[in-house]
């Protein structure tokens, strides 16, 4: 089984690195910025010493991304992935379906009824796709991000209480 663990002090660090090795897909950032999304995060976890992680954020959360925003317009209760990223050494290990269990089951007891994300469109991210339609989530709307120049599709996946 794998272990999943809270991202601490010591550990943000390493996951702004592993983030801005990817923020083409996800966003740059800078430690000021890190600190204040893991003070307003529901659920902020990671496994290994940052080999993926997991950033997500409830409705009550202040968070100035747009598309959270979109889900808190739609929404009354939901929990929104805004980041889940898994190391090119741990590919492959199923880290982040062990990180979204575990958020669906935290989410759950917390008595969000759904858990939602966004996927790329444009630019395609077929990848992501099949994960989180194994997953059980479905599209649920699609914005052009004006910022990026970027469509993304808006996914959720209910959860049962």
């Amino acid at each position: 089984m794998t272990k999943i663990f809270p991202i601490g002090a010591a550990e943000r660090e390493k996951v702004q690195a592993l983030n801005n090795q990817f923020a083409r897909e996800t966003s740059f950032l800078d430690e000021a910025r890190l600190a204040s999304m893991l003070d307003e995060a529901f659920l902020a976890t990671r496994i290994g010493s940052v080999d993926a992680f997991l950033i997500v954020f409830d409705e009550h959360a202040r968070y100035d991304s747009p598309n959270f925003e979109w889900f808190r317009a739609r929404f009354p209760r939901f929990a929104y992935v805004d980041r889940i990223i898994t190391g090119p050494a741990a590919r492959g290990k199923g880290y982040a379906r062990a990180l979204y269990q575990d958020l669906f089951a935290k989410a759950a007891v917390a008595r969000h009824e759904r858990v939602v994300c966004e996927v790329n469109f444009d630019p395609p991210n077929p990848v992501s796709d099949a994960f989180h339609a194994a997953l059980g989530f479905a599209e649920v709307g699609r914005q052009l991000l004006q910022h990026s120049g970027k469509t993304v599709r808006y996914l959720s996946k209910n959860i049962p209480s």
